[in-house]
């Protein structure tokens, strides 16, 4: 089972974004765009998110089960999909201090994010 797949002239789209999954997942974007603009009650917009949210969440765990399945079978493409699970994300990107220095280390960037977000609960925005 392939990570994507063609889908006509736009090109390339997740394995599990099926076409019944894309028409749900354009709604909720009409209906959020809609909610913004204050055309639609805020539990509809909840609904929405909600039964999409649902839907890609059983079609991935769908795909998972399929892959651990036929895992003797198909075994590429079971090692690629637990390859894709393993790799590291992006760290935090290099922050900007008080003092105007750029904080590369993780200690020191979550000292300064910690001091941010306390300084937001408390009113006071002076960090270092």
């Amino acid at each position: 089972m392939s990570i994507c797949k063609k889908s006509g002239k736009e090109g390339k789209r997740r394995a599990w974004l099926s076409r019944d999954l894309l028409v749900k997942l354009k709604g909720k974007k009409e209906i959020h765009r809609h909610w913004k603009q204050g055309r639609v009650f805020w539990e509809e917009h909840r609904d929405a998110a909600q039964l999409c949210r649902v839907g890609v969440r059983k079609t991935k765990a769908w795909i998972e089960l399929n892959l651990e399945r036929d895992a003797k079978n198909n075994k590429q493409g079971f090692y690629r999909y637990v390859g894709q699970k393993r790799k590291v994300k992006e760290s935090v990107t290099p922050l900007m201090s008080k003092t105007a220095r750029l904080v590369t280390k993780d200690e020191k960037k979550a000292e300064v994010l910690n001091k941010y977000f306390a300084s937001l609960l408390t009113g006071n925005l002076s960090i270092s």
